[in-house]
């Protein structure tokens, strides 16, 4: 029974006031979310520019406290009174630059009630403070009064600023006959700001900006001065120079707009003399934490509409399924059947394989266990028959010709042996990283001498980059060995007698290719030729395990051996390493 036009009229408005009321939820969600996780971040950044602010203050606290007591100390030197009493100046000039030098002051000096400088540290130096009167300034003014005097200002000499202490000088008598002053430079506050990429302010009582992390912020005011802040400041020549503009500088709370600039904004106020101490933070991460919250609750919102969607597909596919399902049966009966033929096949191919290698296991196994005890029953005679050449050729003072030729016998021999032992020993050798170039390069300079006489041409280039594999050295210059030897007496009747040697890099491994211009492979499989004791040359020319040798030393080390016909005639076989490590290739 079909719906009601009307019905059908009304669904789909129905359904874009659900979506659109969904929408709204999950949007009004996320911006809820991202001011929740705004004033979490936020309180976060606060408390951490807190503690900043914190260790700043300590340290401006620690600078100017650190000298407190040092002008009560020299107003009583001996020194300092003889030079006001006597004007023994030099001496003291000498003694106040060691003190500066010593404790890291800009300058101290002395002046008489006149405010007249007599004495300083910077006595003799372009900028002496020595000649200059200073009784305008405040710290002179309150010292003269039998005060400790305290202010920070633009040198008036120098035209750097500084933080002035200053104590009276008195005599024995108890009158006040001068007053030594010291200038501490705060300005490597400003640098050390600076150099940590935060942005700190210090201004006076009267809001003036004394040290900045800006320059630009330096010298302006928070707000407009009075006229009679104006004078005082002029009288005592604060700031001669400076304008005195006022900072385009607005607070509100904890949050700050400097220079049109909006920053997090926490201050203190307990230092001395009414000074303040003002931390500013930017707000981008706290505003990229709470974006990404708010984006993971978008996020999640999302992949729900789309597994809800999902679900409906799937409830939709479904009655679709239901009306093919004898169809799928069928296809899925003939996949499965199918796939249990070639199941049963590639087992066949596994069950030869394996029988293969059982045999071929097999052999190898009776060869070492021949070998073994081949080696061991040989050995003794051998070394017998040594023994006796060696003392008969003593005896009859020199060799013969018998003993000769029982000698090479005896070396055929050892050679033979030492061939078997291969197959009877166990390697315990440890692996290292090995540049087949330096291998190639021992083997060719090893096999010269019997090219040579072969009159074969050894053709090998080396490639800039190394060819680097793990394995034993000498384990692989024997299999180059036999390769090389190989290809040599494969030659023996050719007329282009050129064993060309190539290697690289290729697919994960490294290769080694030895091309003769011989008989070729012929009728003969690499694997026939890798059976111990088969061999294509002539009887007494070879026991036929040089490849078999090499067949077992590359399987040890991972790799294998590959035989192939050249395109111009020939036999070329490949030994197949794996990867090295720190290869460098040759596209570098």
């Amino acid at each position: 029974m079909s719906a009601p036009p009307q019905a059908l009229h009304r669904r789909p408005h129905r359904n874009w006031s659900l979506w659109a009321l969904l929408a709204a939820a999950i949007l009004s969600l996320t911006a809820a979310v991202w001011f929740a996780s705004y004033r979490y971040f936020q309180s976060e950044e606060l408390q951490r520019a807190g503690g900043r602010l914190s260790l700043y203050r300590s340290t401006v606290l620690a600078e100017v406290e650190r000298f407190e007591h040092l002008t009560q100390v020299l107003s009583v030197d001996p020194y300092v009174i003889a030079a006001l009493e006597d004007g023994a100046n030099d001496l003291l000039n000498t003694r106040l630059m060691d003190f500066a030098q010593a404790a890291g002051l800009d300058a101290i000096f002395l002046m008489d009630v006149d405010g007249l400088t007599t004495a300083a540290s910077n006595a003799g130096t372009e900028g002496t403070f020595v000649g200059q009167t200073y009784a305008f300034r405040p710290y002179f003014q309150a010292a003269l009064d039998g005060e400790t005097g305290r202010f920070y200002g633009i040198g008036a000499t120098t035209g750097l600023p500084g933080y002035f202490i200053a104590d009276p000088v008195r005599d024995a008598g108890g009158r006040v006959i001068g007053v030594v002053a010291i200038k501490i430079n705060l300005l490597p506050f400003e640098a050390s700001w600076r150099d940590a990429g935060e942005e700190v302010m210090l201004a006076d009582a009267q809001g003036v900006v004394l040290l900045a992390s800006d320059p630009a912020w330096r010298y302006r005011t928070f707000a407009p001065l009075t006229e009679a802040d104006r004078h005082v400041i002029q009288q005592a020549r604060q700031f001669t120079g400076q304008p005195l503009d006022l900072l385009d500088w607005d607070v509100s709370g904890d949050r700050a707009t400097i220079l049109g600039a909006e920053r997090l904004h926490v201050a203190t106020e307990d230092l001395p003399f009414g000074w303040q101490l003002h931390y500013l933070a930017s707000d981008e991460a706290v505003v990229t934490r709470a974006s990404l919250a708010a984006g993971a609750v978008l996020v999640l919102a999302a992949l729900g509409l789309i597994v809800a969607q999902l679900q409906r597909a799937r409830r939709l596919g479904a009655a679709l399924r239901r009306s093919e399902a004898e169809e799928a049966d069928l296809r899925q009966a003939n996949e499965r059947l199918a796939t249990e033929i070639e199941d049963r096949r590639r087992a066949e191919r596994r069950l030869r394989e394996t029988k293969e290698e059982l045999e071929r296991a097999s052999r190898l196994a009776a060869l070492g266990q021949l070998a073994a005890s081949v080696t061991h029953e040989l050995g003794q005679p051998i070394a017998a028959m040594r023994n006796h050449l060696t003392a008969h050729e003593i005896t009859r003072h020199g060799d013969t010709r018998l003993t000769r030729f029982m000698g090479d016998l005896v070396d055929r021999m050892e050679g033979i042996t030492r061939q078997l032992k291969f197959f009877a020993r166990s390697d315990t050798e440890p692996f290292e990283q090995v540049d087949l170039r330096e291998c190639v390069a021992a083997v060719v300079a090893l096999v010269r001498p019997s090219a040579d006489v072969a009159d074969v041409e050894i053709d090998y280039v080396a490639p800039a980059y190394p060819v680097l594999a793990r394995g034993s050295r000498l384990r692989l210059e024997q299999v180059l060995t036999n390769l090389f030897r190989n290809g040599i007496d494969a030659m023996e009747d050719a007329q282009d007698r050129r064993l060309t040697v190539r290697l690289g890099v290729e697919d994960g491994g490294v290769w080694v290719d030895v091309a003769d211009q011989g008989h070729g492979l012929g009728e003969a499989s690499l694997a026939q030729l890798s059976e111990p004791f088969y061999t294509t040359r002539e009887s007494g020319q070879g026991m036929g395990l040089g490849l078999a040798i090499s067949t077992g030393i590359l399987a040890d080390h991972g790799g294998h051996l590959d035989a192939r016909d050249g395109v111009a005639g020939g036999t070329v076989f490949r030994m197949v390493l794996p990867l090295g490590t720190q290869q460098d290739v040759a596209a570098q």
